[in-house]
This record gives structure tokens, sequence and C-alpha cells, in this order.
């Protein structure tokens, strides 16, 4: 299976919620601020992640947006432009 790069960001309005997912979130990508991770997923990886957000969530209240950056590569900065500090890759090993 191919990877897919996504951008995962997420607005969730109680602390407790918020910090499970970001918890959630640290397991299938890396952090690139607050409230957004970049997440390499193929599509096994991206149903385990949105089953695993989905009783995290009040559904009336939160928001997780997943935008597909295209297909996954070791250059990020094709993709990722950056103002002030300067965008750069940080390795991380995913454990399963």
């Amino acid at each position: 299976m191919s990877r897919i790069r996504y951008l995962v960001s997420y607005d969730i309005s109680d602390p407790k919620r918020l910090r499970k997912v970001a918890r959630s979130l640290e397991g299938f990508g890396v952090r690139l601020q607050y409230s957004v991770f970049e997440c390499p997923l193929d599509d096994l990886r991206l149903a385990k992640l949105k089953a695993e957000l989905q009783p995290l969530l009040d559904h009336e209240e939160d928001q997780v947006l997943f935008v597909s950056l295209g297909p996954s590569s070791s250059d990020a900065s094709l993709i990722i432009d950056a103002m002030g500090l300067p965008y750069e890759v940080r390795s991380r090993v995913t454990i399963i």
C-alpha cells in the first residue's frame, strides 16, 4: 500500500479531550504546530487513526480535519513551505 501524507489539524473544546487527541496523533505522525500533525498514512493506518479518534470527540463541539498532501516522500520541503522559523523534517520511528 502506498502512503499519503496528511496534514491533520484539530479544534477540541475541552482540554482533557484535547490532550487525548494529541496523544493519539503522536502515535501516527509528527507534530508541526500545537494542533497540527503531519501523518504519512496508508489506507489501513488512516482507518485505524479515525477509529481511535472517534470515541474521543464530542461530535457537537469538536473537529478534526484531514488534508491530503499527496504521496509521501522523504523530502517534505517539496510540499511544505514556512514563514518565520524554517520547516525541518523530523525523523520519527513508528512502533506498532
